[in-house]
């Protein structure tokens, strides 16, 4: 199967990873017009909510929690803002209706919930998560942790980064494709990329040590790369800069990674 997810120009749904693609990970990215709602079902999924530009008003209510109104939300127009996101957690049975209080980007993330467990809908605002700078030289990019394993969730792990132009990211290739903690866990991954200026591309390659799995993807705008398993680098051509969301989840909530032996010889430099 490819696992490159193309994006739909027009609608309200840009991109969407189709249902059981993933076993852990689900994944939708919308555009709203001022005015516009978006009903939001957790079912038995835990869900983060991203607000990727715009700003909206987010009202539900989650099972034995009560109703949540949180109004107003939303303070950068690009995600190549030098700002950190609005989000929001919500617990499995919730429901919710995201109402676009201008034009708006909101990306659903999705993973498999409990009911054991006594998390309740929460906001993430900005200022509570953590920013960061990873790698040095041409391999620099500006880190966002969204909701990491130092936060409350069940399975989601979601976190978004910034990569300039002519700069690689998620490199040296690394992966987590092993329940082999403490030295690495299993996570399926998704990259839901956005490019400035629009029309540019990034490359991204997903591959394993046995080259079961080897694909080279131009991806474009929107477009959405589904990593099963293996090593995931991206890179970015020059005049152009690079952001992505990065929804994971596996069975422990634990982000441990392998990176390939042929290239760790990269992080001596």
């Amino acid at each position: 199967m490819s696992l490159l997810v193309k994006s739909n120009a027009r609608g309200r749904t840009m991109v969407e990873l189709a249902e059981g693609e993933l076993q852990y990970v689900g994944f939708a990215a919308y555009r709203l017009s001022l005015g516009e709602t978006l009903p939001v079902a957790a079912g038995d999924k835990e869900l983060c909510l991203v607000l990727l530009s715009g700003r909206v008003g987010i009202h539900g209510e989650a099972p034995g929690q009560g109703a949540f109104n949180w109004d107003n939300l939303g303070d950068r127009q690009s995600v190549f803002e030098d700002k950190s996101p609005f989000a929001a957690y919500l617990p499995p049975g919730s429901q919710a209706q995201v109402v676009a209080l201008s034009d708006a980007q909101v990306a659903v993330c999705a993973a498999p919930g409990s009911t054991i467990t006594d998390l309740g809908p929460r906001l993430i605002r900005p200022e509570t998560m953590k920013r960061s700078v990873r790698g040095k030289g041409a391999n620099t990019r500006y880190v966002c942790d969204i909701l990491p394993d130092s936060e409350p969730a069940h399975s989601l792990l979601v976190v978004e980064v910034r990569t300039p132009s002519g700069h690689s990211s998620s490199y040296p290739p690394h992966k987590h494709d092993t329940d082999d903690l403490p030295h690495q866990s299993f996570l399926e991954e998704t990259y839901y990329h956005q490019i400035n200026p629009p029309q540019g591309f990034v490359f991204q390659r997903v591959y394993t040590d046995d080259r079961s799995i080897d694909q080279a993807m131009a991806v474009e705008n929107n477009d959405l790369v589904v990593v099963p398993k293996g090593y995931h680098p991206v890179s970015v051509p020059y005049g152009y800069e690079s952001y992505y969301l990065n929804v994971m989840a596996g069975p422990k909530r634990v982000w441990q990674f392998h990176n390939d032996p042929q290239h760790s010889w990269l992080l001596d430099l």
